[in-house]
C-alpha cells in the first residue's frame, strides 16, 4: 500500500485536508502584497525644486550651525516634511545634479514656488522674488487647484518658466553678469511633491529623485536579492527542521520586519528590513508549497495547487484596494505585515508533514499526526489501525531512495540532463525578468496605479484557466512556447506605440503580462515532468533560484532607460522570445510516466511516451516540490 493509500484511509480530501489548505492559502494573499509593494510605497510624484520662504523686508541669514536632526525616526503617521534634514542630506550628493529623465527640464507655464500657503514666492527670470497669494490650495496639492505638473522640453531662459524637477534658477543672478543664459543650480533645499495622489513615499520621505532617482529600483533589487537568499537558506532548513517550524519562524520573521520597516528611519535601515523580509517571505511560501502539496491526495493535488495559485492572484487585487485606502506608505507597510502574527497565532493548530516526518526518522510521532487528522476527519477507528511499521513499509522506496547520493552536479554529469538544466535556466530566468519588468513599472502607463493593478490582478484568472486546459490538451512544450513568444511579442510592440494611445499601451502590457504568469505555470509543471525522482527538487529549486535571479536583474536593467529609453522594454520583450526558442528545444512530456532514474531521462528521447490519449488534469504540482507517488 503507497502512501497516497495512507493518506485516503485518514480521510484523503476531508476537512481537514480543506481547512488547512485554506488556513495556508490565506497568507498568500499578502505574498503579493510585499512582492509589489513598491508600486505604491516608493511611487514618484510630481516635484519640482523648493525655493526658501523669503522674508519682505530684511533677507534671512543663515546659521552657522546646522540644524541638529531628532534621532527619534517618525511614526507611521509622520508627514514627510518631519523627516530632518540631515537624513536627506545623506541621500543627497554635492552639487552635481541631472538634468530630469528624457534630458530636458522645464514645466511650460509653471512657476517656481513655495508652498507655504498665503505668502509663499514667486522666483522670476529677472531676479526678483515677490509673494505669490495665489499658491495656497484647499486640497494640500502643489499649486492651485487644477494645476498640471510635468516636464516638458522648455529651453531656460523663456519668459516664466523655472526648471523643475532637478535644477532651478539662481534668484539673484551676480552683479556683473547682464546678459546671457539665465544661471541655475541644484535643487539645495529639497523639492516639493504633488502629494494629491501619493500622500507619502519613500521618495517623498528621503528625496530619492534626480541624482538619487537610481536608489528607488535598487530598493526592489535588494528585497528580490531577500527572497533569493531565503529560498536557498530557509529551503534548507526546511528540509532539516521541518515544513511548520519553518513556517512559524517565516511568519514572526515577516511580522517582525515589516513592522521595523513601517518605522525606519533612513533608507538604508529600510533595505535591511526589506532584505529580511524578502527571506521570510520566501520561507514561508516554500513551507505552504510542501504542506499542501504532501499533505493533498494525488487526484486533487493539481487543482488544489491551482486554486492556492489564484489566491496570490487575488492578493494583487486585494493590494490596490489596500493602497488606494492606505495612502501613506509607512500605514501600507503596517497594514500588510502586521497580520503575519495574526497567521503565526493559528499555525500552531496546523499539522506537520507525515511525510517528512516518516522520512526524517520520526515515525512515531507521524502516526499520531495521522491519527489526529483521522479523527477530525470522523476516520478514527481507520487511524488506529496505522502503525509505524507500516508506514515505514508504505514508504520503503522513499526511504532507500534516500542512501543514493545525489548532488547538484547530476543536473550537469549526463547530457539529456544537462541540455534540459540549460534550456530550463533561460526560462526560469527569462520570465521572472520580463514579469517583474511589467508589473513593477505600473506608473509609466499613463493610467490610475490603482486601476492598472487591478486589471494586471484580474488577467491572470483567465491566463491561467487557458493554460491549465491548453496544458492538458494541447502539451507542454507548445504551451509555454506560444505563452513566450506572445508575451515578447507584445511587449516589444509596445515600444512602438505612441505615448498618447494610452489605452493602447496598457492594453499590450496586460495582455504581456497574463501571457507571462501562463508560462510561470507551464514552466512548473513541465520542469517537475522533465526531470527524474531523486533530483527532481533539486532542478526545481534551481529553476526557482533562476527566477528570483531575473526578479533582481529586472529593475537593475530599469536605471538604463535614463540614458537609452528604450532599451528596458527592448530587453524585457526579447527576453521570453528567446526563451521561447529555447523551450521549442526541450521533450514534450504530455502522457508520459514521470521518470523515476537519471538513465530513464537518458533513454526517453529514443521511446515514444505511453499513456492515455489524453489527459484531463495535471497530476502533479504547480507550485511546490513533487513526491514521488507509487
Amino acid at each position: 500500500m503507497p502512501f497516497g493509500a495512507v493518506l485516503a484511509q485518514v480521510g484523503g480530501l476531508g476537512r481537514f485536508q480543506v481547512l488547512q489548505t485554506a488556513l495556508l492559502a490565506v497568507p498568500i494573499l499578502l505574498m503579493a502584497s510585499h512582492n509589489l509593494l513598491q508600486n505604491f510605497t516608493a511611487a514618484v510624484p510630481p516635484h519640482r525644486c523648493r525655493v526658501p520662504s523669503v522674508p519682505s523686508a530684511t533677507p534671512a541669514v543663515p546659521s552657522a550651525t546646522p540644524a541638529v536632526p531628532s534621532a527619534t525616526p517618525p511614526p507611521p503617521g509622520a508627514t514627510p516634511d518631519a523627516t530632518s534634514a540631515a537624513s536627506r542630506d545623506t541621500l543627497r550628493g554635492p552639487d552635481t545634479v541631472p538634468r530630469s529623465p528624457g534630458g530636458t527640464s522645464g514645466s511650460p507655464g509653471a512657476t517656481l514656488r513655495s508652498p507655504n500657503g498665503p505668502g509663499a514666492t514667486h522666483v522670476t527670470l529677472d531676479g526678483t522674488v515677490t509673494p505669490d497669494g495665489s499658491w495656497g490650495s484647499s486640497n494640500d496639492t502643489l499649486g492651485p487647484a487644477g494645476a498640471t505638473l510635468g516636464w516638458s522640453n522648455v529651453t531656460p531662459g523663456s519668459l516664466d518658466v523655472t526648471l523643475g524637477s532637478c535644477r532651478r534658477y539662481v534668484a539673484s543672478p551676480p552683479a556683473n553678469v547682464t546678459g546671457g543664459p539665465r544661471a541655475t543650480e541644484p535643487c539645495r533645499d529639497g523639492w516639493d511633491y504633488d502629494r494629491s495622489v501619493y500622500v507619502s513615499t519613500i521618495v517623498t520621505e528621503w528625496d530619492l529623485v534626480c541624482g538619487y532617482r537610481q536608489l528607488r529600483q535598487m530598493a526592489q533589487s535588494i528585497y528580490m536579492a531577500g527572497v533569493l537568499v531565503g529560498a536557498l537558506v530557509l529551503g534548507g532548513l526546511s528540509d532539516r527542521f521541518g515544513r511548520k517550524a519553518m513556517l512559524m519562524w517565516s511568519y514572526l520573521q515577516l511580522g517582525v520586519m515589516g513592522t521595523c520597516t513601517a518605522f525606519a528611519p533612513n533608507y538604508a535601515s529600510y533595505c535591511v528590513f526589506r532584505f529580511a523580509g524578502g527571506m521570510a517571505l520566501s520561507g514561508f511560501g516554500l513551507s505552504i508549497a510542501c504542506l499542501v502539496v504532501e499533505w493533498i491526495p494525488t487526484p486533487y493535488r493539481a487543482i488544489t495547487v491551482a486554486i492556492t495559485g489564484f489566491a496570490y492572484t487575488l492578493g494583487q487585487i486585494i493590494l490596490a484596494g489596500v493602497a488606494y485606502a492606505v495612502p501613506h506608505w509607512r500605514w501600507l507597510q503596517l497594514s500588510v505585515s502586521l497580520p503575519f502574527f495574526v497567521f503565526l497565532f493559528y499555525s500552531w493548530w496546523l499539522a506537520e508533514s507525515a511525510r517528512w516526518l516518516v522520512l526524517s526518522g520520526r515515525a512515531e510521532r507521524a502516526v499520531r499526526v495521522l491519527q489526529r487528522v483521522a479523527a477530525f476527519n470522523n476516520r478514527s477507528e481507520e487511524g488506529e489501525k496505522i502503525t509505524v511499521e507500516m508506514l515505514k513499509s508504505n514508504m520503503k522506496e522513499e526511504l532507500a531512495a534516500l542512501k543514493s547520493s545525489y548532488t547538484v552536479s547530476d543536473l550537469v554529469r549526463t547530457p539529456v540532463i544537462r541540455h534540459i538544466f540549460f534550456c530550463l535556466s533561460i526560462v526560469w530566468f527569462s520570465i521572472s525578468f520580463s514579469y517583474y519588468g511589467l508589473a513593477m513599472d505600473l506608473q509609466n502607463f499613463g493610467v490610475s496605479i490603482y486601476l492598472i493593478q487591478v486589471i494586471f490582478g484580474a488577467v491572470d484568472f483567465p491566463a491561467k484557466v487557458v493554460v491549465t486546459v491548453s496544458l492538458s490538451y494541447v502539451g507542454r512544450r507548445l504551451s509555454l512556447v506560444v505563452a513566450l513568444f506572445l508575451a515578447g511579442l507584445v511587449i516589444v510592440a509596445n515600444i512602438f506605440v505612441p505615448t498618447e494611445l494610452q489605452t493602447v499601451r496598457t492594453a499590450l502590457a496586460v495582455i504581456g503580462k497574463g501571457c507571462l504568469s501562463a508560462s510561470f505555470n507551464c514552466v512548473f509543471l513541465y520542469t517537475t515532468e522533465l526531470y527524474p525522482t531523486p533530483i527532481r527538487q533539486t532542478g526545481l529549486g534551481f529553476g526557482s533560484t533562476m527566477a528570483r535571479v531575473g526578479g533582481i536583474v529586472a529593475p537593475l536593467v530599469k536605471m538604463m532607460d535614463e540614458y537609452y529609453p528604450f532599451l528596458p522594454p527592448t530587453v524585457y520583450g526579447v527576453a521570453p522570445v528567446v526563451a521561447a526558442v529555447t523551450a521549442a528545444f526541450l521533450p514534450e512530456t504530455l502522457n508520459a510516466p514521470l521518470p523515476d532514474t537519471i538513465e530513464e531521462v537518458e533513454n526517453r528521447p529514443k521511446r515514444r511516451p505511453a499513456g492515455d490519449p489524453k489527459e484531463k488534469i495535471a497530476l502533479q504540482p504547480q507550485d511546490g516540490p513533487p513526491l514521488k507517488e507509487a
